[in-house]
């Protein structure tokens, strides 16, 4: 299995990610009413679509998945220009729907870091490595890479309040391979649990990881 998706929950998905689309140089994939959809590639390392999926209840409490964008006090002018307004928080923009991202220095593409809230950085690292085949690299916090050293990280980040039972409006998505059989008792054995099916049949799995954070099992390709 590969991390495939970032996946935003959206009032206006079109809009939303166009603006995202923007912000990290992504390729259009799906403009329709059911989402929108651009890909995020770095040559010789990852690949990740963020899509934007149509949900229309308001935000509730502070998002537990957050995203890095590279180029520091430079690119700050470029952002606000997309349509990111100023935010109260240090080194923070909103994007049009009011979430927060970091405007970070350097970074090798624009997608500098995806940063996951944990209550256990180091617990929750090797679940997410066992889980994305991502490697560690050295630092704090606890932090994967695609194993061709490129693209962003994904860190593992103290987190700034327990996980409530409101529904995160950013999560990861993977695609299992043909012979991920056992994947669902893997992340069992590693703290993780499934969710019941709250929406009706669907062609993926939703699970939590052991902060409780969303996850989703997209089937294998055919």
């Amino acid at each position: 299995m590969y991390l495939e998706n970032i996946v935003f929950d959206a009032h206006a998905p079109r809009e939303l990610g166009r603006f995202w689309e923007a912000v990290v140089g992504g390729e259009q994939l799906t403009d329709e009413p059911a989402g929108y959809e651009t890909r995020f590639a770095v040559s010789g390392g990852p690949v990740l679509d963020l899509c934007f999926q149509p949900v229309p209840e308001p935000a509730a409490g502070s998002p537990r998945l957050h995203l890095d964008v590279a180029g520091g006090g430079a690119a700050i002018e470029r952002l606000l220009g997309l349509g990111a307004r100023r935010s109260d928080g240090d080194g923070e923009l909103l994007d049009p729907e009011g979430m927060p991202f970091r405007v970070v220095a350097g970074g090798e593409s624009r997608l500098a870091a995806v940063r996951l809230e944990s209550a256990d950085p180091d617990r929750d690292v090797a679940f997410w490595s066992w889980l994305t085949g991502w490697v560690e690299v050295p630092g704090a916090p606890p932090a994967l890479r695609h194993p061709s050293g490129l693209g962003p990280t994904l860190e593992l980040v103290p987190e700034a309040g327990a996980k409530g039972a409101t529904k995160n409006r950013r999560h990861l998505d993977l695609r299992l391979e043909r012979g991920d059989d056992e994947v669902a008792d893997g992340i069992a054995e590693r703290g993780g649990r499934e969710l019941p099916e709250l929406w009706g049949a669907l062609p993926w799995r939703s699970y939590v990881d052991p902060s409780g954070n969303e996850l989703c099992l997209l089937p294998a390709r055919s």
